[in-house]
């Protein structure tokens, strides 16, 4: 009894190693290729639970989800006008073809990145190679990207890979050509800004002159305006006068004499010599001016 129990258990032991050996399961992440003796069989791309036919199959699995192509270091290409730039750029891609991809890079991901970059290091040097800096920095930047992309997809799908995308994140100018292009643009702006001081300083004297123009203009209408009221007043002044004197002649000249008494005397310090008999004294003489 107890030899049948342990063969019992010695049969389902070794149905359990062979059923768990038999079992592989495909998440939704991966393709798997079955081998039998080192021939492909199979190749499961949905996820779920397979068999196999122990030791006889074995099985490799891909990673099927979208990868990135970092460049490690910027690349330096040339453009169309001679100059140097360093880009920093990454791919998008994924293992579209399990089959393919396996036959053509037998290393496995390591030997696919290499050749895309080599793809779409060769594409890059092509397209800025036909564009000037501001193509690529800014002007046609996306129409760069897409030709790679384009380029590099037809090419790695011989291979079982798609290019999803290809992105440049930066552009720039080696560090020796950077100085020189910074003392350019530095020349440059310091000869616009002079220019843009003398035509501020022209612009400023002609408002000036203009200013001073309208002045003297002003200056001289207000004088001359001034001088003829003035005129015009003295006139007056002049008329009344002659009107007061000839209606009453003598006490004008009354009226004129005290002016010049109080004008002389105004201080005490006033000092006037003259003879006491003068026509000046006459009406301290009299009121009426008879010096009696």
């Amino acid at each position: 009894m107890m030899k049948n129990m342990t063969g019992v258990v010695i049969t389902l032991v070794v149905a359990l190693l062979l059923l768990a050996l038999s079992l592989f399961t495909v998440d939704q992440r991966q393709a798997a290729i079955v081998f039998r003796l080192g021939e492909i069989v199979r190749i499961n791309k949905e996820p779920g639970l397979y068999f196999k036919i122990p030791v006889i199959e074995n099985i490799r699995y891909f990673d099927t989800r979208v990868l990135t192509l970092d460049a490690a270091d910027p690349e330096r290409f040339i453009t169309s006008e001679k100059k140097n730039v360093l880009v920093d750029y990454f791919v998008k891609w994924r293992v579209f073809d399990v089959e393919k991809f396996y036959v053509s890079f037998k290393d496995g991901e390591r030997s696919a990145i290499n050749r895309l970059a080599q793809t779409v290091n060769d594409g890059m040097r092509a397209e800025f190679g036909k564009r000037t800096v501001h193509d690529v920095v800014s002007g046609q930047r996306d129409d760069v990207m897409e030709s790679l992309r384009q380029s590099a997809d037809a090419d790695a799908r011989r291979f079982g890979v798609q290019v999803l995308d290809v992105r440049i994140k930066r552009v720039d100018l080696p560090s020796e050509v950077s100085e020189s292009v910074y003392r350019r643009m530095d020349a440059e702006r310091k000869r616009v800004a002079n220019e843009l001081r003398s035509t501020g300083a022209a612009e400023a004297e002609k408002i000036r002159a203009d200013a001073d123009k309208q002045r003297e203009v002003i200056v001289a209408e207000a004088y001359r305006d001034a001088q003829r009221i003035k005129g015009e007043g003295d006139g007056k002044a002049s008329a009344i006068y002659a009107e007061a004197y000839g209606r009453n002649p003598e006490f004008y000249a009354f009226y004129r004499s005290m002016e010049s008494y109080r004008n002389s005397f105004r201080n005490k310090s006033d000092l006037m010599v003259v003879q006491p008999n003068s026509e000046f004294f006459r009406y301290m003489k009299s009121s009426k001016g008879g010096g009696k």
